[in-house]
């Protein structure tokens, strides 16, 4: 394996949120069966009397029924007996199916936090590939469940058995008993059957969200490559990044420079720093900057400001000052107004008595 591919750091951010775009959610089945469970369970519970009532009257009318058929009646009867079948069905059974779809829908969404991801609906060639569905079948998450399914039918055959067992030995008992107290007992029986059946899935359940869980997170790892490819991503390549910069800076100079030849003055130190600036009353509250750089920039703004016939002028100390204090395409501080104005006039003075004949 090459420098930095073992996965052996955590998933970023970043990778989590585009797993979960394309669906790859962490997801225990168990625990929604178990939760699916416990609803049906203490739905039925809860309606058990009234169920029991109800499939006790339509047991009674259709014994009624079965003692006098009306003479040609025979078909509307059976037909009334079948409605009346179908309606308590929907009456006994509907209720207990709708908890249980309510829990696994709310169970489902509570893990994937309300995802709906359309990518994970998409047809991918990988799922019917014979060699993907080899390896998936002797996999870590393929043992596991196999060895959880046994381990279900084992607990379920044993507590049925001992269920069974126990009734075995109470069935003559039930012979010298009252019915009713007899199918109480029983019920009370496969009760506590069903909360066995219960409390042993549901350890089973969080035994699988755990392994799911950490499943889901070493399938996520990722290696120091990627997360520096990642970052690359994200950022930028850095050498990407300082050539597009260098791009940027070489357009900037080269606007700048175009402002050059329209500068009134151009302070110098002598070839180190320089700056052009720009004064016109009827526009400018005050002097602009419209130039400045050091050193070989420093140079190409008093080149151009020379062959354009600007007058340049050597001011070590307010080079120096303007080029720390100013800002390019802005004024000049206020502090700086009366050592600026000393240039300018200077510069009109020289200006005017070159004017003179």
């Amino acid at each position: 394996m090459p420098p930095g591919g073992e996965k052996t750091e955590k998933a970023t951010p970043k990778k989590r949120r585009d797993e979960r775009k394309k669906g790859n959610i962490f997801l225990s089945k168990d625990a929604i069966a178990v939760v699916s469970l416990f609803g049906t369970f203490f739905t039925l519970k809860l309606l058990s009397g009234g169920i029991t009532e109800s499939i006790y009257d339509y047991f009674r009318l259709c014994f009624q029924y079965s003692q006098d058929i009306p003479t040609g009646q025979a078909f509307t009867v059976f037909r009334q007996l079948f409605q009346t079948g179908a309606i308590l069905f929907l009456k006994c059974a509907g209720p207990i199916i709708a908890v249980s779809i309510v829990a696994a829908v709310a169970a489902t969404f509570f893990q994937t936090k309300m995802l709906v991801s359309p990518e994970s609906l998409k047809p991918k060639l990988n799922r019917i590939n014979p060699i993907e569905g080899f390896k998936k079948l002797f996999s870590l998450k393929s043992i596991v469940d196999a060895l959880k399914g046994i381990l279900k039918i084992t607990i379920l055959l044993i507590i049925i058995y001992r269920f069974l067992e126990n009734m075995m030995i109470n069935f003559f008992n039930y012979l010298n008993t009252e019915l009713g107290y007899a199918c109480s007992h029983l019920f009370q029986s496969s009760v506590t059957m069903v909360i066995q059946i219960l409390v042993a899935f549901t350890i089973l359940a969080g035994f699988d969200f755990y392994f799911q869980w950490w499943d889901y997170e070493r399938k996520l790892k990722m290696s120091k490559q990627e997360i520096k490819e990642e970052y690359k991503q994200m950022e930028g390549d850095p050498k990407i990044k300082a050539k597009i910069k260098e791009t940027q800076r070489r357009m900037a100079q080269s606007r700048m420079m175009q402002k050059v030849p329209s500068a009134d003055v151009v302070i110098r130190n002598p070839e180190h720093v320089a700056v052009a600036l720009r004064y016109k009353p009827d526009i400018d509250h005050a002097p602009i900057v419209l130039a400045m750089g050091l050193d070989s920039l420093a140079l190409r703004i008093v080149k151009v400001a020379e062959e354009n016939h600007v007058p340049t002028i050597e001011n070590v100390a307010l080079a120096r000052t303007l080029f720390a204090e100013c800002e390019l395409d802005q004024e000049i501080p206020p502090a700086l107004y009366g050592m600026v104005a000393d240039v300018l006039v200077y510069l009109y003075r020289l200006d005017a008595e070159a004017k003179k004949p």
